[in-house]
């Protein structure tokens, strides 16, 4: 003998089916992309600067802080692809192409050149909390807009903000 489970039909309508011309797909508003854009272009721009700051920094440490710009800019690569991914999952088309992350970036510029491990701290340390000032500005009007997108914005403030602290702990004296 084979039993059959029951599911509950979705309901709306006063308990009727929603009908096909019924069903609406969540448009964003124009503020949500260009909030998620903000968000886009200063991942890109702390994975570069990252990778910069990796390829030149120089004395005590120097390994391990090595290593830590490449988590860096491991997550700030796939956090771009994780907002990238949610905004074309809305219908929204990313700009990730360098001379609009360039223009649009909220990130300083980092300098060319070596760098003592001491200086790339404070630096990439910088740069990791202006990515995280951006995703707190527009957090508010994202999540009033989207609370999915919101929760995403969570995980993202949460590793950088972590990233940061690991980093920056390389300076601290006791």
């Amino acid at each position: 003998m084979t039993t059959t489970a029951q599911y509950p039909t979705a309901q709306t309508n006063g308990g009727s089916r929603r009908r096909a011309d019924q069903v609406r797909v969540f448009q964003p508003p124009q503020r949500l992309v260009q909030n998620l854009q903000l968000i886009l272009v200063d991942l890109i721009e702390l994975h570069l600067q990252g990778k910069q700051a990796h390829w030149n920094v120089i004395g005590t440490n120097f390994r391990d802080l090595h290593l830590q710009l490449d988590e860096l800019v491991d997550f700030a690569r796939e956090a771009s692809d994780i907002i990238a991914e949610r905004m074309r999952a809305l219908d929204a088309v990313p700009d990730g192409r360098s001379d609009t992350v360039v223009a649009t970036t909220s990130l300083p510029r980092f300098p060319a050149d070596e760098h003592n491990s001491a200086e790339v701290v404070d630096r990439i340390t910088t740069r990791i909390y202006a990515a995280v000032e951006t995703f707190r500005t527009v957090h508010d009007a994202v999540d009033a807009e989207d609370p999915t997108t919101a929760d995403i914005l969570h995980a993202q403030i949460d590793g950088l903000e972590k990233l940061a602290w690991l980093i920056k702990s390389e300076n601290r004296k006791v």
